[in-house]
């Protein structure tokens, strides 16, 4: 093999260096996971959170009863005391009346026709320590009663902090997917450069525009609505004949929704302003109330559950 020339030696060592000093390339980022990967987590960890909750609750109920329970021990032991100041009483109404008569015996009107003083003496004093054995009896049942009820308490709630603690972390885990949801919605379209938005002509056969389309299919992906979602309405006023507005029912036949329902109505209105930016939501009309991004402002009585917005989110699109 012929000996390399210094040209070509030196020319190797240089490339050599410069791929010695040459910074490594970064690995590739993990892939954000996908929405449907996202919505699916988020469905498992739903129902994790309602089966702790369920299983707190129960504790809870199991805590209760402890409670119980030591309160009737406290109640048996109150009884049984007033049991024995009344025994001791008696022993004393005896004691008294032997030192009125300065007499051994009992009086005449306490002995039974066919016994004597003594015998009534004696039945006392049988009742009397009967009387002083259940008390006792009861004394040790409270104590017992009262320590096993604290222990139980003890362990429930030892178990309903630790129930409670994995709520937590799952509810953190909620708020966490919820918050990558959030960032997933993406942008409406004709967003000029100042931050205004273009018009956009209706479109498709429900004759709204674009921008209303994603935002109705996003609360679509985003709630499970109850009811049925009335977006173009002919000779109206306002966004609705514009192809701009669409209202989320929350109850059907102008009554008002359940307690459930006027929930999601909430959690549905903010989520709308807060997404406004992207989407390009002009103002949400719920429980005859007003927002257009500054907060809640009341409107005035139309009259009606469904005319105040009672029973339906209304939300338009610039």
């Amino acid at each position: 093999m012929a000996a390399s020339s210094p040209a070509t030696l030196a020319i190797g060592l240089i490339t050599a260096a410069a791929v010695a000093v040459m910074p490594a390339m970064p690995a590739s980022a993990a892939p954000k996971p996908s929405e449907a990967k996202l919505r699916a987590q988020l469905k498992q960890l739903n129902t994790k959170v309602d089966k702790l909750i369920e299983k707190y609750n129960l504790k809870r109920v199991e805590l209760a009863k402890a409670q119980q329970a030591a309160e009737a021990a406290k109640a048996r032991v109150a009884a049984a005391e007033q049991t024995l100041v009344t025994a001791q009483q008696r022993v004393a109404e005896i004691a008294r009346l032997r030192y009125q008569n300065a007499d051994p015996s009992l009086p005449v009107f306490l002995t039974p026709e066919n016994g004597s003083s003594a015998a009534l003496l004696e039945q006392l004093t049988a009742e009397q320590q009967a009387i002083v054995q259940s008390v006792a009896k009861a004394k040790d049942d409270k104590v017992k009663a009262s320590k096993e009820a604290a222990a139980l308490a003890t362990k429930i709630k030892t178990d309903a902090a630790a129930v409670d603690e994995q709520r937590d972390d799952a509810e953190d885990l909620i708020d966490d997917i919820e918050d990558k949801l959030k960032d997933l919605v993406p942008f409406g379209s004709g967003r000029n450069s100042d931050g205004s938005w273009a018009p956009q002509l209706p479109s498709g056969a429900e004759h709204i525009t674009p921008r209303t389309q994603l935002m109705k299919e996003q609360v679509a992906k985003n709630f499970a609505l109850p009811f049925s979602v009335g977006c173009f309405r002919a000779g109206s006023s306002g966004e609705h004949p514009l192809g701009r507005a669409c209202d989320f029912m929350m109850s059907t036949g102008g009554s008002m929704p359940s307690a459930a329902n006027n929930a999601l109505g909430d959690r549905l209105a903010d989520w709308a302003l807060a997404n406004k930016g992207k989407l390009g939501v002009k103002y949400v009309i719920w429980k005859q109330r007003i927002n257009q991004g500054s907060g809640w402002r009341t409107m005035s009585d139309r009259g009606s559950i469904t005319e105040n917005h009672y029973d339906h989110v209304h939300i338009s699109m610039n």
